[in-house]
C-alpha cells in the first residue's frame, strides 16, 4: 500500500511539472506560432512528456491489481 502511494505521489510530481512546462509553452502562440508550429515545439521537448509519463504511473498505482491480503 505504501509502495502504491508513493508511486501515486511520484506520477503526480511528474504529471504537474509536464503540465506546467505545456502551459507555459502556450506562450508562444501569442508570439506569431500557430498551433501545428507548436504542437511540433512541444513534440521535442523532454519535460512535456513527464506528463504523460506521470499520468502512466498514476493510473498503474491506481488500477493495476496488487497482491491480496
Amino acid at each position: 500500500m505504501i509502495m502504491r502511494i508513493f508511486l501515486l505521489l511520484i506520477g503526480f510530481g511528474l504529471a504537474v511539472l509536464g503540465g506546467i512546462s505545456t502551459i507555459a509553452y502556450l506562450n508562444l502562440l501569442t508570439t506569431g506560432y500557430s498551433m501545428i508550429d507548436y504542437l511540433e515545439f512541444i513534440k521535442g521537448r523532454v519535460e512535456c512528456y513527464l506528463f504523460l509519463v506521470g499520468m502512466l504511473i498514476i493510473w498503474l498505482s491506481i488500477y493495476f491489481p496488487g497482491k491480496e491480503e
